[in-house]
């Protein structure tokens, strides 16, 4: 059965435009009624702030720093719990949370959790939320203060290290030279090994392109340990699945038969747009897949469209991308058999020009190309020769067709291999 694409109705978001003016916007928020959690994300690092106030009672979390860009948002939740969230701007250098609880509600302070997994993604969790009367002073001018977490591990698996700023600086120098200064950029790179890492822009929503393909991938092989799909079972290729764009299932008669591991294969090796719908529809669509990628914490990457996605509306962040890389490589997601193959279908992806392009010989990567007109992307796991492992994701916007954007794909791999593979790690 095929789904069509609709909004996910546990969980409430918005998608908010970046202006570069600002050292750091709100780049996208949602709620997870299944988990009664706010996952906030913005473009460079914050240290939120939070309390609680009475009548009604209300938590307040305050980014300071970040630009909100709009006007005040109002959210109706479908949670029993929280009447309303309102996300504004108090004043131009902090952008406010505002959750209402529902009549007949109330929680406490010292139960609260707000944790991130980096300085640019925070999570709110209200499993404190209980029945009964305010517990809160009812002065309305009072606030009791909320304690906030310190950052954990990225993923759940990596302990953030340092940002290695002599990179850091290498990388923003050409990103600000006049061959590169109108390209759009946001990368991730994060060694395993240290836990240090370079960050620009890494929360930062971009048209997902063909990187899609890799959380579609790991969702089939979910469901393939779970036993609701056979690795041997066949998909027919139904006229409503036939797209344009890469790959040459499109031009085989409707109706021809594919092998499920022939079909995925052809997915990710040759970016078969076809073979990817397949994929889709025999996963359960859209929206069954957006809520899967939810639930591994990959708040930016969301399918609004089947492919070909010709027009970018699907999305997702180089740093949502390295999660996903991250859990895959520590074993979080699939079983061992199944981790191989996904491996080992994208070890042999065809396209080599983005971030392979910047390894030196005897590196592995398993990886995920994207690529239109106004944007390439690639995100991957890498293995140097002597064993040491990193992750990489980054998006380049640029002018359509612009190979400066593949141009720096390529430098920005080749300096953090460069770095990776001449470092040796003695200890953490």
């Amino acid at each position: 059965m095929r789904l069509s694409p609709v909004v996910i109705p546990s969980v409430v978001g918005i998608t908010l435009l970046t202006n570069p003016v600002h050292a750091a916007q709100l780049e996208s928020w949602n709620f997870d009624a299944a988990k009664n959690q706010i996952h906030i994300t913005t473009t460079s690092k914050t240290q939120p702030r939070a309390f609680l106030i009475a009548n009604p009672t209300r938590l307040v979390v305050d980014l300071p720093g970040t630009n909100l860009n709009r006007q005040t948002v109002r959210r109706s939740i479908t949670s029993p719990q929280i009447k309303e969230i309102r996300v504004g701007q108090p004043n131009p250098q902090t952008t406010r949370f505002v959750v209402e609880l529902a009549p007949g509600y109330t929680l406490a302070a010292d139960r609260l959790s707000i944790r991130g997994d980096s300085a640019s993604h925070w999570i709110v969790n209200f499993n404190s939320i209980q029945p009964g009367n305010n517990t809160i002073p009812t002065n309305p001018d009072e606030q009791i203060p909320v304690p906030v977490g310190s950052i954990s591990p990225f993923a759940g698996v990596v302990s953030l290290g340092s940002e290695i700023t002599s990179l850091s600086s290498r990388v923003r120098s050409l990103l600000n030279s006049s061959r590169y200064q109108h390209l759009d950029a946001g990368f991730f790179f994060l060694d395993m090994e240290t836990g240090n890492y370079i960050d620009h822009n890494g929360e930062k929503i971009f048209p997902a392109a063909s990187t899609i393909k890799f959380p579609i991938l790991v969702a089939l092989f979910q469901e393939i340990d779970a036993g609701r799909v056979k690795l041997n079972e066949t998909l027919t290729m139904c006229r409503d699945l036939i797209t344009g764009g890469s790959g040459n299932m499109q031009y085989r008669p409707v109706g021809t038969r594919f092998s499920l591991l022939e079909t995925a294969t052809q997915m990710m090796t040759v970016s078969d747009n076809t073979a990817t719908n397949m994929i889709i529809d025999r996963l359960g669509g859209l929206n069954r897949l957006n809520q899967r990628f939810r639930s591994w914490g990959l708040q930016n990457t969301v399918m609004r469209n089947m492919l070909g996605d010709f027009g970018g509306t699907n999305t997702s962040s180089a740093k949502d991308l390295v999660r996903l890389g991250a859990l895959i490589a520590n074993n979080q997601l699939l079983t061992a058999s199944s981790r191989s193959r996904v491996l080992d279908i994208m070890y042999r992806v065809r396209n080599r020009s983005y971030l392979p392009s910047g390894l030196g010989s005897g590196a592995r990567i398993a990886h995920k190309t994207g690529t239109l007109a106004a944007l390439v992307g690639d995100t991957g796991i890498i293995q140097t020769p002597s064993g040491r492992r990193y992750l990489a994701g980054i998006f380049v916007r640029r002018p359509r067709w612009d190979d400066r954007g593949v141009e720096l794909v390529r430098q920005v791999s080749q300096i953090f291999y460069g770095h990776v593979n001449q470092t040796q790690v003695t200890s953490r």
